[in-house]
């Protein structure tokens, strides 16, 4: 679960949560992602971005208000 202040929503936050996202997916999937983007002549870093997004939807999220 991932704590939240819901008074701090900024930038900064978002891009926390994106490089934890991309450490988690990388740590799970790096190697198949690599294999994955070189057979279709993909960036490894798009992927892996596009990947850490879809990851912070399976997070459940508290909000403190």
């Amino acid at each position: 679960m991932v704590y939240l202040n819901y008074n701090n929503l900024d930038e900064e936050t978002q891009q926390h949560l994106l490089s934890v996202s991309k450490k988690e997916v990388e740590r799970k999937f790096g190697e198949d992602l690599k294999v994955y983007a070189k057979e279709n002549h993909i960036e490894y870093t798009t992927i892996l971005y596009e990947e850490a997004v879809k990851n912070l939807y399976s997070y459940h999220y508290i909000f403190n208000i």
